[in-house]
């Protein structure tokens, strides 16, 4: 009986905040977190050697706190912080949670500044969405697939792997696509652009081999060929049943690049991480330049940015996808018709994910099942950010 009591009252406050629909945004705290990984993972043209992120929180004068961790930049990352603190924060004191579009426009002078890399500014202002979202997704006890509209209960995974190692081999390659059937993913989205068209062929090959014809395979080179080459590495993997094509040409001309790449070979490309702007996905979209947008919502502004270009692309029958971030992705994926898959990675490249969350689902079928509690659903481990944060 006291569960049930403690139950009613919390639907009767949240039933209380929707009418009021005021909820003041008293304080914002950013924290840092970085790890060291246990080895160097390369892709076509960088490398990582620690997962780094921000956890943001919103703190409103309804008791309920917002929270959500953002973004994977190390570099970056007091740059980051710095703009939260200094110049987003303070315009949102006192501002109601419930406007999210007012608190999204609030901050976005910030990412006006144009002597420092604009994905500084978008990175921070996302950071504050994603944590506004969560306040409001509490304080009406539903998650945000749902608040959302959406439906889905669970989504499709795809493993990030097939990076470049120092001594990896062909025969290690290939453990390495079957321990990720084994652990129960649906499919792997493949590193290639680092070696020759011929060597990256062979491993894909290789990959394919490994798991079998009805895993998942999609490619990602990072824009890393040129346009001659990304066709020519297309056409000797064509028949490997590849779902996409990421980034296949260099960033100097990528949209025409990839509009012409696409037509030319038929094979379907994602595109969009490397935008900051729902107008950066459009142009996109209008030059046929992409069959799957990946916009990252911690680079690119936040889900409110996000769900606009998922707007525009449902207009162009693009279908949506979202760089890495699982934390946020699987309620975004989950909101619209035309997700597709949840992007994760390995737990030695993103240990973050398998181990900040209190409550992970395991993945089962292929699937991951989308968190039901209100917000983004996240329950965070309070020890394991204690030993973790950086300042």
């Amino acid at each position: 009986m006291g569960h049930d009591r403690a139950s009613e009252s919390m639907t009767d406050d949240a039933e209380g905040l929707a009418r009021s629909g005021h909820m003041a945004i008293e304080r914002i705290e950013a924290i840092p977190i970085r790890m060291k990984l246990p080895r160097e993972f390369r892709g076509s043209h960088y490398y990582m050697t620690h997962r780094s992120t921000i956890l943001t929180r919103v703190y409103t004068s309804a008791g309920i706190v917002g929270e959500c961790y953002n973004g994977d930049e190390d570099d970056g990352l007091a740059e980051i912080l710095k703009i939260i603190r200094d110049e987003m924060a303070p315009r949102l004191i006192g501002m109601n949670a419930f406007n999210v579009e007012a608190c999204w426009k609030a901050v976005l002078p910030a990412t006006r500044n144009i002597l420092r890399p604009r994905l500084l500014g978008t990175s921070a202002q996302a950071c504050i969405d994603s944590a506004i979202w969560d306040a409001v997704g509490k304080a009406l006890g539903i998650n945000l697939a749902r608040l959302w509209g959406g439906g889905a209960e669970t989504l499709p995974v795809n493993c990030i792997a097939g990076y470049y190692e120092d001594g990896k081999t062909l025969a290690d390659l290939a453990r390495e696509m079957e321990a990720l059937r084994e652990a129960g993913f649906a499919g792997c989205k493949f590193k290639v652009g680092g070696r020759s068209i011929d060597e990256d062929a062979e491993r894909v090959r290789v990959a394919r081999d490994a798991v079998g014809p009805d895993f998942v395979l999609t490619v990602d080179a990072n824009q890393g060929y040129d346009l001659r080459d990304a066709i020519a590495f297309a056409r000797r993997i064509e028949a490997l049943d590849i779902t996409w094509f990421e980034e296949p040409v260099s960033w100097r001309d990528d949209r025409r690049g990839m509009a012409h790449f696409r037509a030319v070979t038929g094979m379907p490309v994602a595109a969009g991480q490397s935008e900051v702007s729902l107008a950066g996905c459009r142009d996109l979209m209008m030059d046929r330049a992409i069959d799957y947008c990946n916009f990252d919502a911690s680079w690119g502004g936040g889900p409110t940015e996000w769900r606009r270009v998922a707007a525009v692309a449902h207009a162009f029958d693009v279908r949506m996808a979202h760089h890495e971030e699982p934390q946020i992705s699987a309620q975004l994926l989950a909101s619209v018709p035309h997700g597709s898959f949840l992007e994760v990675f390995h737990p030695d490249r993103d240990p973050l994910f398998y181990r900040i969350l209190a409550n992970r689902a395991p993945f089962r079928n292929g699937h991951y099942r989308v968190p039901s509690g209100p917000g983004w659903g996240l329950e965070l481990d309070l020890d394991f950010i204690a030993a973790h944060r950086i300042d």
